[in-house]
């Protein structure tokens, strides 16, 4: 099983394996972090049926900008960072990422 978008600790573990089999070396919060970006671009690209905003980081926020290069929104997490959320209960930080990606869609 391929892990693309780790959802849990145990599939974070997964991907540092498949990482570290192609020659990569990642830590787990490198790969929290880029699975907090991933799932919450993933929920924001299916509320909008495309990809017509980007998500990136800015410090441990995430800045929403649309296809002009706007920002249209900003997303906190619920604590000191995305990765203490996520280490905490993953399955409540994609749920809070979910609301916050229909909350900046419905922005506009």
């Amino acid at each position: 099983m391929y892990i693309q978008i780790p959802t849990d600790m145990d599939e974070v573990q997964m991907r540092q394996l498949q990482l570290k089999q192609q020659g990569e070396t990642w830590s787990e919060d490198q790969i929290i972090h880029q699975a907090v970006l991933d799932t919450f671009q993933a929920y924001l690209d299916q509320i909008e049926d495309g990809h017509y905003d980007t998500a990136t980081w800015q410090g441990e926020s995430l800045i929403v900008t649309d296809i002009n290069g706007d920002q249209t929104a900003t997303v906190q997490p619920q604590s000191a960072t995305f990765i203490t959320d996520f280490r905490k209960d993953a399955d409540q930080t994609a749920t809070d990422l979910e609301q916050a990606a229909i909350k900046a869609a419905g922005a506009r």
